[in-house]
């Protein structure tokens, strides 16, 4: 089982990311951007979710390149990945740590800042990943 600990780990291996706070929750940039964020359920998203029990946190929100790499992550299946009608139309997906796998978890939070690092850090980033 994860925790925003883990996501912390993580997230401090990339380059240039600074960890902050938003609202009192955890938040994870690069450039001035955030790229992914302890997301707290609000009143309106519990009541959305009726009857049904909302996933339990801690919640994880990360930044996806655009619409379609949102709708096929989400359509892979991957257990703890979801969305919710607050995010509709906004390129970024929500993570039950607790039900997450580490290895996509890892790969969402990657994918998070590459979706917002600067174009030249993201090459020096992945061609220390080729070994180049």
């Amino acid at each position: 089982m994860a925790t925003l600990n883990d996501v912390a780990r993580m997230a401090a291996d990339l380059p240039e990311v600074v960890e902050g706070e938003r609202n009192g929750q955890r938040t994870w940039s690069v450039a001035g951007k955030v790229f992914a964020w302890e997301r707290v359920f609000s009143k309106a998203d519990i009541k959305r979710y009726g009857d049904q029990e909302p996933p339990d946190g801690p919640i994880l929100a990360t930044r996806v390149a655009d619409l379609g790499e949102k709708e096929a992550v989400l359509a892979e299946g991957r257990a703890g990945f979801f969305t919710i009608p607050h995010f509709d139309g906004f390129s970024a997906v929500l993570i039950q740590l607790s039900a997450a796998d580490d290895e996509k978890l890892r790969e969402a939070v990657v994918d998070g800042w590459l979706a917002l690092a600067p174009p030249a850090l993201t090459r020096r980033y992945l061609e220390t990943l080729d070994g180049t």
